[in-house]
């Protein structure tokens, strides 16, 4: 790395808040080698105009990996080594694994089972992680029984997430700030 010591750091905020751009400036003040890791699946026109747009936005010598869930699985898999890796977004990986289940099924477990895979990579790899994720506790209770779910689930995710980070950024209007 350039000089800098291995650091978790977790990006909180709303949508369009200026979560993504932290990232990516820190990931470059960092410096090194950057991997993308996008958790995104481009499954209407909408979400790859929206995926489109944030490749456009990244420095054209990182790498990108896509990875809609096993993030942490696939990250300890890979040969090559980055200093920095920028891992946006939580919220889609959580929604992309509660889709994935049956209604029948444990949703909180499957869940813990993906983040504790991905808190492992970062407590055992070299690499600085930035997460991103967003805070969906701010606003009105969702008017349906999935959608409650989602939340209560994204903010224990936050909370596990804040506790295992070197430092945790809020974002409002383009403004980060610095909560630990």
């Amino acid at each position: 790395m350039t000089g800098v010591f291995k650091k978790n750091i977790l990006i909180l905020g709303g949508a369009r808040s200026g979560k993504s751009a932290l990232a990516q400036n820190t990931a470059a003040q960092i410096g090194g080698k950057v991997l993308f890791c996008a958790t995104a699946e481009a499954l209407d026109e909408e979400m790859k105009s929206r995926i489109d747009e944030h490749k456009l936005s990244r420095p054209p010598g990182w790498d990108t990996l896509e990875a809609p869930s096993g993030v942490g699985r696939i990250l300890a898999g890979l040969e090559k080594h980055y200093d920095v890796i920028v891992i946006d977004c939580i919220t889609i990986l959580i929604a992309n694994v509660m889709s994935k289940q049956d209604a029948n099924k444990d949703v909180d477990s499957e869940v813990a089972i993906e983040i504790d895979g991905l808190l492992e990579f970062m407590g055992t790899d070299k690499s600085s992680c930035i997460l991103v994720s967003n805070e969906v506790g701010l606003g009105l209770v969702p008017d349906n029984r999935m959608g409650r779910i989602y939340r209560d689930i994204l903010g224990r995710v936050n909370q596990r997430l804040a506790q295992h980070a070197d430092e945790v950024y809020f974002m409002a209007a383009g403004l980060p700030l610095k909560i630990k």
